[in-house]
C-alpha cells in the first residue's frame, strides 16, 4: 500500500500565475505610472493610488480576504458601524432597563438580565434578588465591536469618561477646605490664649492666611531644572534682615542667594545683648554634631578596610555607627563594673579597707640574721604576662643563668648550647674537664 498525503489548498490564497511577458508588461506599466506618462491606478472606491508607495505596503496580506483589485483598505484604521454610525469606543456604565421585580432567567444575585450569577460583579448578597425581589440591578449595555484594532480590543481605558471622577476630586477639595478652616481657627484660638491682655482683632486674624513665610519651596538654578535645595518663602517681617545688623563692608559676609551669614556681624558687642551671632553657632549644636561624628566614623572605618561610604550608602553608615556606639557603651559599662568590683566605689559612702587607703597590711613576716624567713610568708613577687620559671629538656635552670668565657649557658649542667638536653652532674664534670688547662 502506498499512502499519500493530500492537502487542501485554498486557491484564493495563491497568487495567479503570470508569464514572463505579463510580468515585463507590469514592470513597464509601473515605471510609466511613476514617470507620469500613464494615469495612476484607481481602487474600488475611485481613489487614486500613489505609484511611489512600496510594493510591500500596497499589496494586501495573504491572511486578509478582500475583493479583487488594488486597494489600501488594509492600511486604514477599521471602524465599527453600529446602527448606521461609526463607533470605536464602548459606552461604559450605560444602562438599558431598570426592572422593579425579578424576571425569569435573570441573575439570581442582583436581578440583571445581561449576566448570570457566576459572572456577577456585585457583592454576594445574603439573600439574592431572586428570593427577595428587591434592589433589582439595571441591565447593562453589552456591545461587541468586531472591527476594532489589536490595541483597541486590549485598551482597558476604552470608553472611560474622565468627568466621572469629578465627584471624587470635589470631595477631597471640600475636605481640604474644611481642614484649612479648622487649622486657621486653632491658630487664632492659640493666639488669643497667649495674649490675655491684648485683644486680637478680626483684621489680624484674617492676615493669618498670608503668614505662609515658613512655606518650603524648591530653588532652581540650573537650566535643566535640577533643584539645588530648599529655602523659606519669606522671613518674618518683624525680624531685622541679617545684612542690616552691621553696615560695615568689612563685616561678616552675607550670601544673598542662600540668605545666610555664617560669622557674627558684631563680634565686639556684649554677648548678653546680641540677638544674632551668626549661622555657624547652629552648626555646632543639635544633630549637626552627631552627623559630623558619624561622618568621621565612616571615614575611619573605610580606612581600616570596611566597605562603607557616607555619601554612597548613608543608611548603612548610620546603622554601623549605631552598632559601634552600642558596643562601645556595653564595653564601657563592663569595664566600670569590673573596676568597681575590684576597688570599690568611693562615692557610695562605704568604708574602704585600710590597706587600700594607706598601702599597708597586717601581714607579719619575721626574718633571722641571715635573711631567712622564720615566721610568716614572704610577699609574692608579681609576675609578668610572659612565661617564667619554665624549664625544658630536664634542666633545672633557664638558659642564660651561667656566664663563662663570653658565652651564656645553663647553670645546672654548664652547657653553652641552647635547647640541649641536661646531663646533670656528668655534664658539670665534663665542662670542668674541658675548661682545665
Amino acid at each position: 500500500m502506498v499512502s499519500t498525503n493530500r492537502h487542501i489548498i485554498d486557491k484564493s490564497l495563491v497568487a495567479p500565475f503570470k508569464s514572463r511577458q505579463e510580468h515585463r508588461k507590469n514592470i513597464e506599466l509601473e515605471e510609466a505610472r511613476k514617470a507620469g506618462l500613464v494615469p495612476a491606478e484607481v481602487d474600488k472606491n475611485g481613489k487614486e493610488i500613489n505609484p511611489h508607495i512600496p510594493k510591500y505596503v500596497a499589496d494586501t496580506p495573504w491572511y486578509i480576504k478582500t475583493e479583487e483589485g488594488p486597494s489600501l483598505e488594509h492600511q486604514r484604521k477599521p471602524e465599527s458601524n453600529v446602527n448606521g454610525k461609526k463607533k470605536s469606543q464602548y459606552d461604559r456604565g450605560a444602562k438599558l432597563f431598570q426592572a422593579l421585580t425579578y424576571r425569569k432567567g435573570a441573575c439570581t444575585n442582583c436581578g440583571s438580565m445581561k449576566h448570570d450569577a457566576k459572572s456577577c460583579t456585585e457583592r454576594t448578597r445574603k439573600v439574592g434578588a431572586k428570593w427577595t425581589g428587591k434592589y433589582i440591578a439595571p441591565d447593562e449595555m453589552i456591545e461587541t465591536l468586531a472591527l476594532l484594532s489589536y490595541d483597541e480590543k486590549r485598551d482597558r481605558w476604552n470608553g472611560y469618561n474622565p468627568s466621572s471622577y469629578a465627584h471624587v476630586i470635589k470631595r477631597y477639595e471640600l475636605h481640604q477646605e474644611a481642614r484649612n478652616k479648622y487649622l486657621k481657627e486653632e491658630r487664632i484660638q492659640k493666639l488669643e490664649d497667649e495674649t490675655d491682655d491684648i485683644r486680637v482683632d478680626e483684621a489680624k486674624a484674617d492676615e493669618s492666611k498670608q503668614t505662609d513665610f515658613a512655606k518650603v519651596e524648591k530653588r532652581v538654578r540650573t537650566t535643566g531644572g535640577g533643584s539645588t535645595g530648599t529655602v523659606r518663602n519669606l522671613r518674618i517681617r518683624e525680624d531685622t534682615a541679617k545684612y542690616l545688623r552691621n553696615l560695615d563692608v568689612n563685616s561678616a559676609h552675607y550670601d544673598p542667594k542662600s540668605r545666610s551669614m555664617r560669622e557674627n556681624p558684631n563680634p565686639d558687642a556684649d554677648p548678653n545683648e546680641q540677638f544674632y551671632v551668626g549661622d555657624n553657632v547652629w552648626r555646632n549644636t543639635g544633630q549637626a554634631l552627631e552627623f559630623g561624628q558619624m561622618n568621621i566614623h565612616a571615614l575611619e572605618a573605610f580606612e581600616r578596610g570596611q566597605d562603607v561610604h557616607m555619601q554612597a550608602a548613608p543608611s548603612q553608615a548610620e546603622f554601623l555607627y549605631k552598632n559601634y556606639k552600642a558596643i562601645k557603651e556595653r564595653l564601657t559599662s563592663q569595664t566600670n563594673c569590673t573596676i568597681l568590683e575590684k576597688y570599690g566605689n568611693a562615692a557610695s559612702g562605704e568604708e574602704l579597707p585600710k590597706e587600700l587607703l594607706l598601702g599597708q597590711s597586717e601581714r607579719d613576716v619575721e626574718y633571722d640574721r641571715s635573711g631567712r624567713i622564720i615566721k610568716g610568708k614572704e610577699e609574692a613577687v608579681p609576675r609578668s604576662k610572659y612565661a617564667e620559671d619554665v624549664s625544658i629538656n630536664n634542666h633545672t635552670c633557664v638558659w642564660g643563668s651561667w656566664w663563662k668565657g663570653h658565652q651564656w649557658g645553663y647553670k645546672c649542667c654548664k652547657q653553652f648550647m641552647r635547647n640541649s638536653y641536661c646531663t646533670g652532674a656528668a655534664g658539670v664534670e665534663a665542662a670542668i674537664h674541658l675548661l682545665e688547662p
